[in-house]
């Protein structure tokens, strides 16, 4: 990995994990008994009926959130609203999984559709005190570095659109290609937990160095990751990174469900997520859970680009799919019981914001989709309640506007409006009326799709943020494999820097990367030096792609069909649950 420290959790008798992936450089009366299988009709075990049905009412309460995007939309001014249905969104879908293809760090395949792309990081974890194989993974964004809490996110988003939409995938072509790069991810996350047996030291994920060091690393070098060789160091995690153990756990729950029918790989991935969950919900029993970032060994080099703000949500994120990949209610026994708690640490800023350090209104929607229950009285008065009312600018939702990056979260919202949408539909539920207002699918459809567009080119600027896709996109794309000829010349840190400063496009399109994107006031500057607005990332792609097969055209049905052509898997997360006979 690049000048990445991995984190790896050190465990006495416990196993270690290596997290890594990377964010931004610092550099410069509804109970309808439906006769889908996407209903409620689990026969659900629940030891603690008084948390159970408090997660239930929060649950409905902040997937409530998304479904307020829609009514926002019914009371903004038309002027701004952009209809024109995006092109062609097959080769967008193919377009923005190629760029994981560009961020592949290790043995780099032959048949890449990349180019400009090769072997690297070869030696990663293999360093003076760490010794374990570490080769693989994503480079995070722009930089050569390697971050496992955000890639076990990505793992997980990923994983669920194929869940949801594998026959989706599977009409346009692009099921093996998807799996491929979950594969590549999930294989990276076995790496990086240690098993208790082997008596290991530690664990490996990454970060990067201290951007002021003058030795070379991968945040002040601007180098193709083929052509490092300064030291990578690995960041080392005990049990106590709760968060980081709930997302990967998480992660390798929902690769094992894409990979069923392989049932070795599948196995494997599942008894390795329920070892990592006996050994934090441990330490979580003896109240030693904290956020990775908050440990220096183990997630200080990340703390400056995925600093969490909590650690809650993701362990009842990791115990919910968990859950789905068994079948076993212990884990959904915790999820419910922890949901109210892990709702109460939700920061202001990530209200109702599905992204990598937020899994909350996530964790929302599947409930919706899990639980049979009457909403009536609880959807009363929650409009007042829960409505926040979010400002748009040429059309993009804007969430944390002070934040930037603004893209990420327009598509996961689009991704969960569309989503939510197609479970409501399948449910013969056309939306609510309340006394104090009300939305419709038509709404929800219509917000969720506006940002898919949005990103793709029907805003004011008439730019795609999604590079290769389009007439007009970002050209100067903040990514040192994009920026620096593939000529078979080395290229130093120094050599580098002259074409991180070059005014010229980049030799390499990194081709379906989508970039951080407009500001608040819709202003972006294609330069390679503001990475503010050019910079794509591994976490902002995942959301991408779910949004865009979301929306994608489902397959045609076949003619003793007599369910919604929605593309969705009536079973798909629900194969482990025991339902009723």
């Amino acid at each position: 990995m690049a000048s990445s420290s991995t984190y790896a959790e050190k465990h006495s008798e416990t196993s270690s994990f290596l997290p890594s992936a990377s964010k931004w450089n610092s550099e410069l009366d509804v109970s309808l008994p439906s006769p889908y299988s996407k209903s409620y009709d689990f026969e659900l075990l629940i030891a603690d009926k008084t948390h159970y049905k408090r997660f239930l009412y929060i649950s409905f309460a902040l997937a409530f959130l998304v479904l307020t995007l829609g009514l926002v939309l019914h009371f903004l001014p038309q002027k701004n609203h952009h209809h024109r249905h995006s092109n062609n969104l097959t080769l967008a879908v193919n377009r923005a999984l190629t760029f994981f293809d560009a961020q592949k760090s290790g043995s780099y395949p032959s048949n890449s559709p990349i180019s400009f792309r090769g072997s690297s990081g070869l030696q990663d974890g293999n360093s003076s005190n760490i010794h374990a194989d570490l080769v693989g993974g994503f480079y995070d964004s722009g930089n050569n570095i390697k971050f496992t809490f955000p890639t076990a996110y990505t793992i997980t988003l990923l994983s669920w659109s194929v869940i949801e939409y594998h026959r989706k995938y599977a009409d346009i072509g692009e099921l093996e290609h998807i799996k491929d790069v979950i594969k590549w991810g999930s294989d990276y996350l076995l790496k990086v937990f240690v098993p208790p047996s082997e008596k290991s030291d530690s664990t490996v994920g990454s970060a990067g160095n201290n951007t002021k060091n003058r030795v070379p690393n991968d945040i002040n070098c601007w180098q193709r990751p083929e052509d490092m060789s300064y030291k990578r160091p690995v960041s080392v995690c005990n049990e106590t990174a709760s968060d980081l153990a709930g997302e990967i756990i998480a992660a390798l729950s929902a690769a094992s469900i894409v990979f069923k029918q392989d049932n070795g790989y599948s196995l494997g991935l599942v008894q390795t997520a329920e070892k990592i969950y006996e050994i934090i919900e441990k330490a979580e029993r003896n109240r030693r859970g904290v956020t990775y970032t908050t440990i220096d060994a183990c997630g200080g080099e990340a703390r400056k680009f995925y600093d969490s703000s909590g650690y809650k949500d993701e362990l009842v994120w990791g115990g919910t799919w968990l859950f789905f990949a068994t079948g076993n209610h212990t884990y959904l026994d915790y999820a419910t019981a922890h949901f109210a708690a892990a709702t109460d640490n939700e920061t202001i800023d990530d209200k109702g914001i599905f992204y990598w350090n937020n899994k909350i209104s996530a964790n929302a929607v599947i409930g919706i989709n899990m639980f049979h229950y009457n909403l009536v009285h609880t959807l009363q008065g929650l409009l007042n309640s829960f409505l926040v009312v979010f400002a748009f600018v040429g059309g993009l939702i804007l969430l944390r506007p002070d934040n930037g990056g603004l893209l990420q979260f327009a598509a996961t919202a689009s991704f969960l409006g569309k989503l939510y949408n197609d479970y409501l539909t399948l449910l013969h539920i056309s939306g609510w009326n309340c006394s104090d207002g009300g939305f419709s699918l038509e709404m929800l459809q219509s917000f969720s799709t506006s940002q898919i567009n949005y990103i793709l080119g029907d805003n004011p600027r008439k730019m795609s943020y999604m590079v290769g896709f389009g007439d007009q996109y970002p050209t100067r794309v903040h990514h040192r494999s994009a920026s620096i000829p593939w000529d078979g010349q080395y290229h130093s840190c120094a050599e580098g820097g002259r074409w991180l400063n070059s005014q010229d496009p980049n030799p390499n399109t990194i081709s379906g990367a989508m970039v951080a994107g407009p500001d608040r006031f819709d202003d972006f500057s294609d330069e390679r030096v503001k990475p503010w607005f050019t910079e794509p990332s591994i976490a902002s792609n995942a959301g991408l792609v779910a949004a865009l097969i979301a929306h994608h055209d489902p397959p045609h049905p076949s003619s003793a069909s007599n369910t919604p052509n929605l593309g969705l898997d009536l079973m798909g997360i629900f194969e482990k649950v025991h339902f009723k006979s």
